[in-house]
């Protein structure tokens, strides 16, 4: 495939996997209102999904630097959607804690192997990744959408219906693994061409991804509440906030890609976080619908530099793209839900709005971070060879038989 349709097809499946991100904050007024949980139940509800997904995605990173495991993707995308599917039908408290960690270790497996095939399949392109991440940025927007719709309209025992797009996104994971095309050479665990590893600035960058994590996460989980409390109590008016707070990252995936054309990647985030100082402020102060502004302008702020941490993270850690690619796109993104049960309690013990006025600070430390890191320098480009099927030894577009070429002993300049 050429590299814009393996993007493309790539982008698809990656928002079939992260609307299941977004459903677990969706799901949060339905089980408030059904259920009757508090603040910091339903947070621990987002803190299930997000905790093993945190302590699994460095595994599965370390797993793709060792070897190529292209079949993680069709298998996580599926264990993500079954999750979600069940969480509505476990009338324990417990049992809904277990289904939705089940999805988070679906989302956990999938982000490392996708990053790397994604950044081979891109060539360096920071354009190419924003694609990748509008993907991701889609599914996430789409979850309120789909989650209102389908348990909106029968209840959390419909959840059940919310497996359809890891049904979709298995079909286009297999298409992408057994169509033959052409993205870099690749194996895991070998070094690329360029600088070795700088271990601290990926240090701060990881941080800085956390903090922005904090910021997202806590958003999602109590936005459309707070919502419904600024607006009249409506849920639509919940529902909405929320679909523009993922829906403003898919412009701002392009944006931060387009940006980075023009200046370094660390430019383009530092000021991105400055302006999310001020959206996120905004988000708490501002009254009446101008709201929705400050959604849109936190949204665009918190993911113009979403594409661009994860490049920058395989370029700080060349050695361990997969590893690289866990922690930035997955551990450090899932570690905010560690801490929407502090801010539960906060909301708990004082208001909403006092618990979402304490994120305003994360932003300013992620800011604080980048302004001590370096611009990488990108590595050379490969040179291209035909992408392997995902069932080795078939005959390649060439003709003769095709070699896996993720084999211990397949040089490349990408790992």
């Amino acid at each position: 495939m050429r590299r814009n349709t393996s993007i493309t097809l790539l982008s698809v499946g990656h928002a079939c996997v992260d609307v299941y991100q977004g459903a677990v904050a969706s799901l949060i007024p339905f089980l408030v209102a059904h259920r009757g949980y508090g603040y910091a139940a339903a947070s621990g509800v987002v803190l299930a999904a997000s905790l093993l997904s945190s302590v699994a995605q460095p595994f599965f990173g370390a797993l793709t630097d060792r070897r190529a495991v292209p079949w993680l993707l069709p298998a996580s995308t599926l264990l993500a959607g079954v999750g979600i599917a069940l969480s509505g039908l476990g009338g324990t408290y417990a049992l809904t804690l277990v289904c939705v960690a089940l999805s988070g270790i679906g989302v956990a497996a999938y982000h490392p192997e996708s990053a790397r095939i994604a950044r081979q399949a891109a060539r360096g392109a920071h354009s190419a990744m924003g694609w990748f991440s509008l993907g991701g940025n889609v599914g996430f927007a789409l979850a309120p959408l789909l989650v209102a719709a389908v348990v909106g309209t029968g209840g959390l025992r419909w959840t059940p219906v919310l497996v359809l797009p890891a049904l979709v996104g298995t079909g286009l994971c297999l298409v992408v693994l057994r169509t033959p095309g052409r993205r870099p050479s690749g194996r895991a665990g070998a070094a690329p061409t360029g600088p070795g590893d700088d271990r601290a600035s990926f240090v701060k960058l990881s941080l800085a991804v956390m903090c922005r994590s904090v910021v997202f996460i806590g958003l999602s989980t109590f936005l459309s509440l707070y919502a419904e409390q600024r607006l009249g109590g409506s849920t639509a008016a919940g529902t909405a906030a929320l679909f523009l707070l993922y829906l403003g990252g898919a412009a701002g995936s392009l944006l931060g890609g387009a940006l980075a054309e023009r200046w370094d990647r660390v430019t383009v985030c530092r000021w991105s976080y400055l302006v999310s100082v001020v959206a996120v402020a905004g988000v708490v102060v501002v009254p009446g619908p101008a709201l929705y502004g400050c959604i849109a302008l936190t949204s665009a702020g918190l993911y113009v530099p979403f594409s661009l941490q994860v490049t920058l993270g395989q370029d700080y850690l060349p050695s361990r793209v997969g590893t690289a690619g866990g922690i930035t796109l997955g551990l450090a993104v899932s570690v905010g839900g560690l801490a929407s049960p502090l801010i539960g309690r906060l909301a708990d013990a004082t208001s909403l709005r006092t618990a979402l006025a304490s994120l305003v600070l994360m932003p300013v430390l992620s800011w604080l971070l980048l302004r001590t890191m370096p611009e990488p320098a990108a590595p050379r480009p490969p040179a291209e060879v035909p992408l392997p099927t995902a069932e080795m030894g078939q005959p390649s577009p060439e003709g003769g038989e095709q070699k896996d070429d993720m084999r211990p002993d397949s040089p490349t300049p990408w790992r």
